[in-house]
Order: structure tokens, then sequence, then C-alpha cells
């Protein structure tokens, strides 16, 4: 088994502490080590380094390097410009299959917080003796703790035939809350925690035949794919190939899991004060309420309740955290305009 982390994504949720120069899977924000650290270490507790590998862009090599050392430049797969995780899973594909490797690999965002590696590995291990056969494809769901909005669901049907895994039926992508709360109750119903595990030829199967789009022009032109990169098709590895694949399957799994997408997530892993306020930074609070206050600079919040309130020296975010799934929204109306500029700004990391 072979992990490939993949930490190529701009974190715009998180913004102004995400920026473009440094996303969200660089930060430290659940503990002293960034997010991309937290995750190689996860399995580096059970896999030998030479397994593990990192899915990133040219922009962010430096920082891949500067914040993993240990990792040998053999190990990293390098998009010329991010074009979602679709593109990112084809390349990978063939990074493997041209060195006519054709273990079983394991895509795992950088950006999750897993509690117990152990079941983690349980789980990936049952999940491996799966896609090793008949061009399988499987994924972690996670049961649900709670009715979430911000994620993507999946809907199972039997089990198979070892019992440790269900097959897909159908998928149902960020429900508002009263259909999320429906299917929290429906047996055989997982979160999409986005960790697929599959063998490259798999991958090649199912991208030649679902998306030809993507993947003839990077088979044709790997490795020097530099100038064609940027036009090809910007979609998600689910919208490219994994809703339209046979032989999909599901390994449920019960451990603490949270994607750490949003300021909300990162209030699930920190206490608050009697008021349900988290405070960052010198901040003082009157008369406030359940706000996520995270501030560079003297800050005073008073009679307010619900509000994500970040100031860094790159910005400043008022949002009311039922509307927090719109920050990429609105920095992505901003980004398309100088994007390109700014990816060639950014200098690598010594």
């Amino acid at each position: 088994m072979n992990v490939v982390i993949m930490a190529g994504g701009r974190g715009t949720r998180f913004w102004p502490s995400s920026t473009t120069s440094k996303p969200k899977q660089f930060l430290p924000l659940l503990s002293t080590k960034s997010m991309l650290q937290e995750t190689y270490m996860r399995f580096r507790q059970w896999l030998p380094e030479e397994r593990i590998f990192v899915a990133t862009i040219e922009a962010y090599v430096g920082l891949v390097k500067e914040q993993l050392p240990e990792l040998s430049p053999d190990r990293l797969i390098i998009e010329p410009v991010a074009r979602d995780t679709g593109p990112c899973t084809a390349l990978t594909a063939l990074f493997f299959l041209r060195q006519e490797l054709d273990d079983v690999i394991v895509m795992v965002p950088s950006d999750q917080f897993i509690s117990d590696y152990q079941r983690l590995r349980y789980a990936l291990e049952a999940a491996e003796q799966e896609a090793l056969h008949n061009r399988t494809t499987v994924m972690l769901g996670i049961v649900p703790s709670r009715p979430e909005t911000g994620y993507g669901y999946i809907r199972t049907s039997e089990w198979g035939k070892h019992r440790r895994l269900r097959s897909v039926s159908s998928f149902i992508e960020k429900p508002n809350l009263s259909v999320a709360d429906e299917l929290v109750r429906l047996p055989g119903t997982y979160w999409n925690s986005g960790i697929f595990v599959w063998r490259p030829s798999t991958i090649a199967h199912l991208m030649n035949r679902f998306c030809p789009s993507i993947w003839s022009p990077l088979s044709e032109h790997y490795p020097h794919i530099d100038t064609i990169y940027p036009s090809i098709p910007k979609l998600s590895v689910d919208y490219a190939i994994i809703e339209k694949a046979p032989n999909l399957f599901v390994v449920p799994v019960d451990f603490e899991w949270d994607d750490v997408g949003t300021w909300n997530s990162v209030r699930r892993h920190y206490g608050t004060d009697q008021s349900g306020n988290l405070l960052n930074g010198y901040v003082n609070s009157l008369h406030a309420k359940d706000n996520i206050v995270i501030s560079d600079k003297h800050t005073a919040v008073i009679g307010v309740r619900d509000l994500i309130i970040i100031s860094t020296e790159d910005g400043l975010l008022v949002c009311h955290r039922s509307e927090e799934q719109r920050i990429k929204e609105v920095i992505n109306e901003s980004l398309h305009a100088w994007e390109s500029h700014q990816l060639k700004e950014v200098k690598p990391t010594q």
C-alpha cells in the first residue's frame, strides 16, 4: 500500500488565515504542527517513509519541502497548477504506472482530523484487500454523528461478501439541514471522507472510460505536461469518475473524524468560554455569545452572537456562522481575477 497525501488546494474557506501563498494545509490549525505534518505523521506511525507520497502544485513545493524535509524528491507528485482533484488523481495514476508500479494507493486529503490511526490502518487494510481485485474502488465512509450540511453523504445498499464493505447506491452533496437530519437517521448512510483506495490501473481505466478529456491529453504528453495542464478540465474526482464508477464500495468507520474545512470545524476542537465563544488572541468580549474570534490585534466584541471574526495581516473577515460556506464564493470572485499572476509570484522556500 502506498499513500498519496493531496496538498495542492487553496483552502479559501479559511481566509484570511489561509492565503494563496500559504493555504490551510500548511497552517497549524489544531496543534503546533501544520495539517500536512499531522497527516504525514499519522501514516508514519505504521508505514515506512518510502510508501508515503505528497501531491501538490509547483507553487507549493517549497512549502512541502520546508515542512517535510524527510520527504525525498522522488516522492513528490507535482501539478503545474491547481486543477482540482480529478486531474490530480489522473496525474497520480500516471506517476505510478509509468514506473510500472500498480500497488494499491490510498489518496487522502491533507486537512483532516482523525483521532485513532490504528483503526484507520485496519479500515485501510480491509479496503486494500478489496481494491486489489476487479478494478474495484473503495471509499471510507464515516458514520455520521450529527446532521452536517457541509459534507457529502453516501447511501449504500447491501453488505459486500466480506461483511466489511457496503455497495454504494447514491451520493448526496451538501444537503440542507432538514435533508441532513433525515439522512443521519437512515441506516447505511455515511459521510463521504474523500479517502479513496484503488490501484493506479483502476484509475486509468475509469479515467479513460468516463473522463477522456482529462486522461487523453495527460497520458499523451506525460511527463511533459506544463503547457497543456492549465487547459485540462477543472473537475473534482467525484464528478469526473467516482459517481460513474462500477464496483464501488464503502468501508464504514466510526472513529472520530473531522474534515477541517471551515472555522466552525476548528471550533469543535478548541475549548470555549462560558458564553460559547472561541477567542484567540488579545480579545475581550462583553454580552457576546457563540462567536469565533481570532485576531492579531487588540479586539473587542460586544453584544453580538454567532459571528466569525478573523483578523490577520492579510485581511479581515466578518461573517455569520451560518454563512461560512459562502466565504469561498466571495474570495473566489477576487481570486479568479489575479490567481494566475499571484501563483507566479509565489517563491519556493529555500
